[in-house]
């Protein structure tokens, strides 16, 4: 089956973008500003571009995130530092990071050129951090700004997953569950990174095994083909959404070109930056 191009563009933006989670130096770079470590840091810098928001905003946001892990963080982390200098050390740090991974700034702006017809045509209804992100203006090294461009079009497709996700009768929880059950990552990697006790994760996969959805112990869930049938329309739907929502924009020989001239600097931040196993639960494609 042919890969959606909605999904080939994700593929090779969602890396990108996570240099910012998974690139070294994100925690200190977070605690140089008064933040208490890798989690608050990660939390702020992510809801920035919405301002000092509130623990429940991020928890509508981000999806699948235990409301108190969240609590930890925020808001908290605004009595340490502010949105606007958060906003400037991930754009920072993260260009940095690219440019380590061997970005050149030609590459980059070629890029950048491909990807602001989609940026420009892209959809916010209902998609509040690709909105939040949108209205920030775009840095002028080239690097930094098709980091910001990744991150506002990786925004948007997630704004759209969650959607999908709730169209389908699943919370962010639900869906956590479904990706391990279905091979994306350990389930000891999703419930730790996500602020889950054993016990709520169980009643998690309870819940969707009462649904006929998934089979199997908490540590090793299988979903059913129920499943993953469901599974496979909240993606296609995601990717649908992202498709007609901002990337349709591009032509298929721009979306040709942009996988290409990125594929060399996409493998080695898969190589040098991303950990082998995330809770994003992306593999190379």
């Amino acid at each position: 089956m042919a890969i959606h191009p909605a999904r080939r563009i994700w593929t090779t933006l969602e890396p990108l973008h996570d240099v910012v989670y998974f690139g070294e130096g994100v925690k200190e770079r977070g605690v140089a500003l008064g933040l208490r470590g890798y989690w608050q840091t990660y939390f702020a810098f992510r809801a920035a571009p919405m301002g000092a928001v509130s623990a429940g905003t991020v928890l509508a946001t981000f999806a699948g995130f235990h409301p108190d892990m969240i609590a930890k963080a925020l808001p908290d982390a605004w009595v340490r530092t502010d949105p606007d200098k958060c906003l400037e050390a991930r754009v920072e740090l993260s260009a940095a990071l690219l440019r380590a991974a061997g970005a050149k700034e030609a590459q980059c702006a070629r890029a950048v050129a491909l990807l602001l017809p989609a940026y420009r045509a892209a959809d916010a209804t209902g998609r509040p951090l690709f909105a939040a992100n949108n209205a920030l203006p775009l840095p002028e090294d080239p690097v930094a700004r098709l980091w910001q461009l990744a991150t506002s079009l990786r925004e948007h497709r997630g704004d759209g997953h969650v959607a999908a996700l709730v169209t389908h009768g699943l919370t962010g929880r639900l869906a956590m569950v479904m990706q391990v059950a279905a091979g994306k990552m350990p389930a000891s990697v999703m419930r730790t990174a996500r602020g889950l006790s054993e016990r709520e994760w169980a009643d998690a996969l309870d819940e969707l095994r009462a649904r006929g959805l998934v089979k199997g112990e908490p540590v090793s869930p299988v979903l059913t083909g129920s499943g993953g049938e469901l599974l496979e329309r909240v993606e296609a739907s995601t990717d649908d959404a992202a498709w007609h929502g901002a990337l349709s924009a591009l032509s298929s020989d721009a979306v040709a070109e942009l996988l290409t001239s990125l594929a060399p600097l996409v493998k080695t931040v898969f190589d040098t930056v991303m950990p082998p196993i995330t809770p994003i639960g992306m593999g190379r494609e």
